[in-house]
Formats: structure tokens, sequence, C-alpha cells
């Protein structure tokens, strides 16, 4: 079994507590404990709250883009089945933090090239084939549109949560269940609006 560095023990603890309590009620307190270490510590390692989120983000946004870029740029997926990987990993990536579209928003508005790296490699990698993909199959819907109707169908519900749940529209406990039901109908919604911009 490998033995984890301090530094590996404090991101896992953090990766756990942020997932449990959400990044606003998570205390590094809390974080310290759960890897076994003192505070003034993990403030050595990482300074605050935020840096270690920040880290965390960039290695959850790393994995799923590491993930996402292989299959997004090859030929032999057909483009459904890009549709219905996407919606799938974004969900799960969102169910596991639900803060990430908020702490992402926040952190594009004060710095705007902090993901700049991983998205243009993504972009790079993959946007020459969904063109191609799109045009063969007959869709006229620009790339931008195609990729902003997937991402915002799939991260707005995690964005407008609180609102959904204060507004009386779901009980929190609904919403496990909704997000397992918008997963599956994304998809659907995704190939009706291809389907109307088919020339």
């Amino acid at each position: 079994m490998e033995v984890l560095t301090t530094e590996q023990k404090i991101i896992e603890a953090a990766r756990k507590i942020f997932t449990q309590k959400g990044y606003a009620a998570t205390k590094t307190r809390d974080i310290a404990e759960e890897a076994g270490i003192n505070l003034a510590l993990l403030n050595y390692y990482f300074g605050s709250k935020e840096n270690l989120f920040k880290q965390i983000v960039n290695e959850e946004l790393e994995d799923l883009f590491g993930l996402m870029s292989p299959f997004l740029s090859d030929s032999n997926t057909t483009l459904e089945e890009k549709i219905r990987i996407l919606v799938k990993d974004y969900t799960k990536l969102l169910t596991e933090n639900e803060d990430l579209p908020i702490f992402v928003l926040n952190e594009l508005k004060n710095n705007g090239n902090i993901f700049n790296h991983i998205l243009q490699q993504a972009r790079t990698m993959s946007q020459p084939i969904l063109d191609n993909q799109l045009k063969n199959n007959g869709y006229t819907i620009s790339i931008s549109d195609f990729i902003m109707n997937i991402v915002g169908l799939t991260i707005f519900p995690f964005i407008a949560k609180s609102l959904l749940i204060a507004s009386g529209i779901l009980k929190e406990e609904e919403f496990p269940q909704f997000i397992r039901n918008r997963e599956k109908l994304i998809p659907e919604w995704i190939f009706a609006i291809l389907k109307q911009s088919r020339q």
C-alpha cells in the first residue's frame, strides 16, 4: 500500500470534506483533523482553504478533460455517444462537487485566465473533429452553441439549486433524483435541437 505524503493526505482529506459539506461550510480545521495533522501544517502547505480548493478544482478539471479529450477527438466515437458521455461525466463531477460551478464562475470573474491552459488543450484536440461530425451529419448548429447547450443544461441546475429549493420547486431530498432524471433527458433534448438544425 502506497504511503501518502502530508500534502497528499491534506488533498484527500479536503476532497472528502468539501464533498460532504460543500466549500462554504468547510473549515480548515475540519480538513486538518481529517488529515490527522495540525492546522499550522495545513496552512504551511496551502495557505488558505481557497488555495486548497483551487488545487482540487484544477485536478478535477484536468482529470475530467484528460478523460474527455481522447473521446471528443476520436472520430470513431459518434456524436450521439459523445453527448451521452459528456452529460454523464459532467453530472458525476458536479454531483461529487456541487460547489464547483459557483467556485469556477467566481474564479473566472476574478481571474479569467485560470483555466485557459486546460480549456485550450481540450478545444485544440476536439474542435476539428466535432466540427466535422456536426457538418457530416447535416447539422447547421455552431460548435459553440452545441457545447453551450450541453454544458448549460447540465451545469445550471447545480448553480440554481438553492433557488429551486428556496422557491419550493424542489425539496432538498428530491434534488439527486431530479439530477438523475436530467442525466437521461438532456441527451434527448440535445438530439432534438440537433434535428431542428439539420439542413
